[in-house]
């Protein structure tokens, strides 16, 4: 089922996606390769292009799917790595992300209690607040 709503958030790590209606939800939790080392040297490439990021990006994309509007969210780089990713890779999921926020490691429940928000707060400042 495609939802109007979508919260993703995630680190260099994991992701985890919420779409969500008035009434309904459905968590995706994804991780990166665990059979990969989590530092990197000087020599080695940025996060975002080995070939495991690059897959673990494209899964994030693939969770968030046909969902209308975007918020993204985490705890460092990894929101704003993953927001580069798309901005070239799928332009038109990059217009459909309309905020991207700092948060730590809420739960799931915590998470899709920020997006309703967020989008609550988004709505009013676009006029598509629902009356009352």
């Amino acid at each position: 089922m495609a939802y109007k709503h979508a919260v993703v958030w995630m680190d260099h790590q994991h992701a985890t996606i919420i779409g969500f209606s008035a009434d309904d939800h459905h968590v995706a939790k994804l991780r990166l390769n665990e059979s990969r080392h989590s530092h990197h040297r000087s020599e080695s490439v940025p996060w975002g292009h080995s070939p495991e990021e690059l897959r673990f990006l494209e899964d994030v994309v693939a969770a968030i799917g046909a969902t209308v509007e975007v918020v993204v969210a985490g705890p460092g780089t990894a929101k704003g790595a993953f927001v580069r990713h798309v901005e070239h890779k799928h332009p038109t999921l990059r217009a459909r992300i309309l905020a991207v926020e700092t948060l730590d490691h809420p739960s799931d429940r915590e998470l899709l209690a920020f997006a309703r928000t967020e989008f609550r707060r988004i709505d009013a400042l676009l006029g598509d607040a629902p009356p009352g």
